[in-house]
């Protein structure tokens, strides 16, 4: 009976922590979930061993994902952008204020487009900057029942390398080439302001200025966005993360799957 109170215990404090407004506190509601299993495990095993392998199966749980979905999931090789109307933004977290705000900073709308990836829609509405050749690009996510929106920036060099800023959430599911240099803000900056400043130090960091940048053509966007998921593929494949399934089509191979489960760690980590 006293270990189990003291487990209860333990639970409730970690769900108390895990209900505050402040990220800092919620993280250490989620360290103590994983004091909790450390403890269950050890009073049924009565071993520090054993309370080691009940915090350890935390980060093992991606693996029934990966085993059930992500193993059996084939994605097509060639997958073409779709013109679709925009869906309603009230439906997406800060959406409209997004757009709103990138219309006041000059950007101009170029088309609307989607496609859709092993069960997940992706509309995006893209943006333009002729003077900043900047592309902006507002990201409208749907699966299942779980919808949310990103906001990514991006400049093209005249040497071909791709400068983006992002607030998306998650780690990649693929490896981008060397080429893409990231700069990930936190999930929690909705702000479209406070990104562009973010895109801007992350030019200034790189050495990059107005002249080394290609202007942008806004009739080839979805070209763009194409070409760079064919080159990701192509990536991928080269490396063994993907493999061919069938006519037309890829799926994750054992090292991929193994790549996606320290993805999923990672965000684990980084979003707990």
């Amino acid at each position: 009976m006293r270990a189990c109170l003291i487990v209860l215990g333990i639970l409730l404090i970690a769900i108390a922590l895990r209900t505050a407004r402040r990220a800092w506190v919620r993280k250490m509601g989620a360290l103590t979930f994983l004091v909790a299993s450390y403890a269950l495990f050890y009073f049924l095993t009565d071993s520090w061993w054993g309370g080691t392998v009940g915090v350890a199966l935390w980060f093992f749980l991606p693996w029934v994902e990966l085993l059930t979905r992500v193993k059996n999931m084939k994605l097509p090789m060639d997958n073409r952008l779709r013109h679709r109307a925009s869906p309603n933004p009230a439906f997406f977290p800060n959406a409209q204020e997004t757009v709103e705000t990138m219309e006041r900073e000059g950007y101009q709308h170029a088309a609307d487009c989607g496609w859709e990836w092993s069960g997940m829609k992706q509309h995006y509405r893209l943006f333009f900057h002729p003077v900043d050749k900047t592309v902006a690009t507002l990201c409208l996510c749907e699966q299942s029942d779980v919808v949310f929106s990103f906001v990514s920036i991006t400049s093209l060099a005249l040497d071909g390398e791709v400068l983006r800023t992002t607030n998306y959430p998650f780690a990649s599911t693929l490896k981008y080439p060397k080429k893409f240099l990231w700069n990930h803000v936190p999930c929690t900056r909705h702000c479209f302001r406070q990104i562009l400043q973010s895109h801007r130090e992350h030019l200034t960091k790189c050495r990059i200025d107005g002249d080394a940048l290609q202007p942008v053509d806004p009739d080839h966007l979805e070209e763009m966005i194409e070409e760079e998921m064919q080159e990701m593929i192509e990536h991928n494949l080269d490396h063994g993360i993907i493999e061919f399934a069938q006519d037309g089509y890829f799926c994750y191979s054992t090292r991929g799957l193994f790549y996606l489960w320290g993805q999923f760690v990672k965000d684990m980590v980084r979003l707990c």
